[in-house]
């Protein structure tokens, strides 16, 4: 069985962009990239289509990596 997710939490990667204040959403595949720990998408349908993250998990990224810095 798959994870159950809150449709409501789920943003894409424009959503991910203005939550770590990103100019941009391109830039999140290169925050995936420089920050292996960083939330992954909950729905990915492959490349070049849709894919959407947990709000929550990236608040609670953002927010823990804002305490070690």
């Amino acid at each position: 069985m798959g994870r159950t997710v809150d449709v409501d939490d789920l943003i894409d990667a424009q959503g991910v962009a203005d939550l770590l204040g990103l100019a941009q959403r391109n830039t999140v595949s290169a925050y995936q990239k420089r920050y292996p720990d960083m939330p992954r998408p909950v729905v990915d349908l492959g490349q070049g289509r849709c894919k959407m993250w947990s709000a929550v998990e990236v608040v609670a990224w953002k927010d823990q990596r804002s305490e070690r810095d």
